[in-house]
């Protein structure tokens, strides 16, 4: 499990800064106001403009967009919606989904969840704060406009941004609670109550920029359930079997336009012992989540893996856990090919910055190598169907970064890595003579 940096923000609050005194502050002030009414109905009448979308489907082992196959490059910002709740930090999340596009990346996986806490969304179980609703709303109209997709996680197994941790302490203060365990999450009928209302009222949202219900809108790319869920006090996996059963089948009910994937790790349970060698080690095995049994639900539609070898191993050294990876990630593709049938997408990749004998190039490195076998996968039409870095960020956002984040052009080895694969990708599916912006900038990378 990777350093979990992500709560600092919850630790800090906006600080408004002391205007000058000159006359023209009323004017100014005027105008700001009028900007913050009315910025959001500009992004409306600009949705119009943009991108055609439709919804990505699935086919057996590949994603299909528009009848062509469709391979991801993409990336984590986990904080848009964090971002996007003050006026003065949203250009940020602009910049953010503005510099993707323009590395050829096609996919975010963001948080659409905030339990508790600072600036929450759920406030208390079926307690909504508008204002953080529209800045959900505003990441997805955003991303609309800059032609990205949106991977949206629905609530965390850790404990930052609220997690299962908040569900089973809300239970508890309602007086309701069955155990004090965070993994009654998944077993207490309160809390599966209180989560299935969540996932309810943020499907049938209508979002107030473009008019267009969440369930509805193919700038969604999937819906995740839950980030790397674990039930550790049954490693059998039967408590987190029924629960993901239960909430996928859920989501479908509401929403049939979507793909859905879990969130998990990949870490191989007891329903598959011959997989457990491929397991990082022993303790892995133990954790109550189990990729073959989770991942063969019939209502998710792809498999979902993690990759930090510098979390899970301490003892190695760099190339030892580089050729883990490549062992990790053909073991899962092949799962998905031979077995599954389905898409599997990578959707956190990273490498710590605090080993001691971390370099730059091994970041490179390693990121070369999970991308190499994306691309072998898709052009032997494989269910290898993308990865997503962790993680992204702009300038001046370093209170939201952990040892894995990069600001993607001040580390220039990565950023040309990043758009070489986006193009090596694009060519697969034919799209490059489609697409201006990936016209321009293939163009120069054959």
């Amino acid at each position: 499990m990777k350093k979990d940096l992500r709560s600092h923000w919850s630790l800090r609050k906006m600080v408004t800064r002391n205007g000058m005194l000159y006359p023209i502050l009323g004017f100014a002030s005027c105008v700001a106001f009028l900007y913050m009414s009315f910025g959001d109905l500009k992004l409306s009448a600009n949705f119009t403009k943009g991108p055609r979308f439709s919804f990505v489907e699935r086919n057996g082992t590949q994603f299909f967009l528009n009848g062509k196959p469709l391979y991801v490059n993409g990336w984590n910002s986990y904080w848009l919606m964090a971002h996007s709740v003050d006026e003065s930090s949203r250009p940020k999340v602009s910049a953010m989904l503005q510099a993707g596009a323009k590395m050829g990346l096609t996919v975010c996986r963001t948080w659409a969840f905030n339990d508790g806490g600072y600036n929450a969304l759920q406030i208390s179980p079926g307690q909504f704060d508008e204002r953080v609703f529209k800045a959900l709303d505003y990441v997805i109209a955003e991303a609309r406009q800059q032609g990205i997709r949106l991977l949206l996680s629905l609530v965390n197994n850790l404990q930052p941004y609220g997690g299962k941790t908040q569900y089973v302490n809300w239970a508890w203060q309602e007086g309701v609670g069955l155990s004090s365990s965070n993994d009654s999450f998944f077993f207490d009928p309160s809390i599966r109550k209180y989560f299935k209302n969540y996932v309810l009222t943020v499907l049938t949202r209508k979002n107030t920029i473009t008019g267009i219900q969440y369930r509805n809108d193919p700038t969604i790319f999937a819906w995740e359930l839950i980030n790397e869920p674990r039930c550790m006090t049954d490693p059998s996996g039967d408590t987190l079997q029924d629960w993901l059963e239960e909430m996928s089948a859920f989501i479908k009910s509401i929403d049939k336009n979507h793909l859905l994937t879990i969130g998990l790790e990949g870490f191989y349970g007891p329903s598959s012992p011959k997989k457990a060698t491929v397991n990082p080690e022993q303790w892995a095995s133990a954790l109550g989540a189990d990729f073959m049994r989770n991942s063969n639900i019939t209502s998710v539609d792809f498999a979902s893996v993690h990759i930090y070898p510098d979390q899970w191993f301490h003892g190695l050294r760099f190339e030892e856990k580089r050729n883990y990876v490549s062992k990790w990630m053909h073991s899962h593709i092949e799962d998905c090919d031979k077995e599954l049938k389905k898409p599997v997408m990578f959707t956190e990749y990273g490498l710590s910055d605090q080993n001691k004998d971390f370099q730059l190039s091994q970041r490179e490195q390693l990121y070369r190598t999970i991308q190499d076998i994306i691309y072998k996968s898709a052009k032997k039409k494989g269910s290898g169907a993308g990865a997503l870095v962790w993680q992204f960020f702009v300038e001046g956002m370093q209170e939201y970064s952990d040892d894995f984040g990069m600001v993607p052009w001040q580390s220039p080895p990565i950023y040309k890595l990043t758009i070489e694969h986006s193009c090596k990708l694009a060519r697969i599916q034919g799209l490059i003579q489609e697409n201006g912006n990936l016209k321009q900038l293939c163009s120069k990378r054959k």
